[in-house]
């Protein structure tokens, strides 16, 4: 059984997707502390939608000189 993506995490590969990066630039944020709120599942990482979607409107603000 497969939840819709809203009701689970996201995987590495499918954040990198959503927002059009390579896979080491999540891993490069991260690092920096500079990306979107990830979480350790055991040896992976798992990322909440609503957690990458108000990074990403807060990186549009940001863009634009808001906030």
């Amino acid at each position: 059984m497969h939840l819709p993506v809203s009701d689970r995490l996201m995987t590495v590969e499918e954040v990198a997707d959503f927002l059009g990066v390579p896979i080491a630039t999540l891993y490069q944020w991260r690092h920096k502390g500079t990306g979107p709120v990830a979480f350790r599942v055991g040896r992976f990482l798992r990322y909440d939608p609503g957690d990458v979607r108000v990074w990403l409107e807060a990186q549009a603000g940001v863009s634009h000189g808001v906030g």
